[in-house]
């Protein structure tokens, strides 16, 4: 399975495609609270359809220690996948899984961090990105 993840300000899934607004920076100046999301697409191999796959997205810092929101919990989502076959596709190909993840209020300090996503417990792909404090050189 492959997968290709992009940071941006706003993502929404619909009728298959990904919608994306302010997608594809690494350096953000925050306004409290910080809010982002993230545009996923899955790329489902033909043999790997008709079952579920466990899907996980999470939030890390630096050093890799899950980031946490106020309540103590950790910020992402845990979920499952599962893609079956159209009829009329051809055998062996790849099936899309497109996704659009929204977080809001996120309380993140200046630093570094990374979004990783997981499935079936294997990482394949990671998006890092900085919190810079105000007055610091402005987002690229």
């Amino acid at each position: 399975m492959k997968a290709l993840m992009l940071l941006c300000d706003y993502a929404e899934e619909l009728g298959g495609k990904l919608y994306v607004m302010g997608g594809g920076w690494s350096r953000i100046v925050p306004n409290q609270p910080i809010s982002m999301a993230l545009a996923i697409k899955l790329s489902v191999p033909w043999n790997q359809t008709n079952r579920p796959h466990d899907v996980v997205v999470r939030l890390v810092n630096a050093d890799h220690d899950t980031i946490q929101n106020e309540e103590g919990q950790d910020i992402g989502i845990a979920g499952k996948v599962e893609l079956g076959r159209p009829p009329g596709v051809r055998p062996g190909s790849d099936l899309d899984a497109p996704l659009a993840l929204r977080f809001q209020g996120l309380p993140l300090e200046p630093g570094t961090y990374v979004w990783e996503l997981l499935v079936d417990g294997n990482m394949l792909e990671s998006v890092p990105f900085e919190v810079v404090p105000p007055g610091a050189a402005p987002p690229m």
